[in-house]
């Protein structure tokens, strides 16, 4: 502990020194023109349809379907991507948590 107290009085040195040299920060500048207008077509269009056995989440852009999230009342979620855009839907497994620890036997008999 008595270490400590100096090494942390000396790391807060410079704090101490630089407080009569503080300046303003300059203006954030505007963005650029290019991104001002909001282009709406961008952001994917979400349908969702419920009934007693499912909901299913619809995701199109520019109007045309690329996924569909399917959350069954009793059992997990999937999805369900057109990949090659020509309106085939394949499963595909999106997984927010894409850690996989290895499993490799080490010893058997």
């Amino acid at each position: 502990m008595r270490r400590l107290l100096p090494i942390l009085l000396f790391a807060a040195l410079p704090a101490w020194a630089q407080k009569g040299d503080l300046q303003p920060l300059p203006a954030v500048p505007p963005p650029p023109p290019e991104m001002e207008p909001f282009d709406a077509a961008l952001e994917p269009q979400v349908t969702i349809v419920r009934n007693d056995k499912e909901t299913r989440e619809e995701f199109r852009a520019n109007g045309k379907l690329y996924m569909v999230k399917v959350t069954p009342t009793h059992g997990k979620p999937y999805y369900l991507v057109d990949r090659q855009g020509d309106g085939v839907m394949v499963e595909s497994e999106i997984n927010p948590n894409p850690v996989r620890p290895p499993m490799w036997v080490i010893h058997s008999w």
